[in-house]
């Protein structure tokens, strides 16, 4: 089992920056992929990045990449979402997840979820 908390979310002008956070724990915490999806009303939780365990495959989603970074502290267990140049398209709640069982690009492949962060930017 795993458990994933987030936190960092808030509210920032367009062009600014935040970093997310994501702490995994429980039995079976250790060596997953991890990711985030934000999901904005109305829509879909859609991808902007994973990481795996080790840090050596990671996928960013066209929308992001360039603004977005997902480092990982696997000594704290923790993923990050680094986001710089926020938009007003990025507003959403984000949400953490780990344990992919085949597409990391798709939101039903993922085994666990965190409650979500909200992510507000003003434009």
């Amino acid at each position: 089992q795993v458990q994933l908390a987030e936190s960092g979310g808030g509210l920032v002008q367009a062009g600014g920056s935040l970093r997310l956070s994501c702490a995994a724990s429980g039995r079976t915490s250790s060596s997953i992929p991890l990711g985030w999806f934000p999901q904005a009303p109305g829509k879909e939780r859609e991808f902007v990045a994973s990481i795996s365990w080790s840090g050596t495959t990671i996928f960013y989603s066209d929308s992001v990449k360039g603004r977005f970074t997902i480092p990982r502290d696997n000594a704290k267990n923790t993923v990050y979402l680094q986001m710089n140049s926020l938009k007003a398209e990025d507003t959403a709640v984000y949400y953490c997840t780990g344990d992919p069982e085949g597409n990391w690009r798709s939101a039903s492949d993922w085994n666990y979820w965190g409650q979500g962060t909200q992510v507000t930017v003003s434009s």
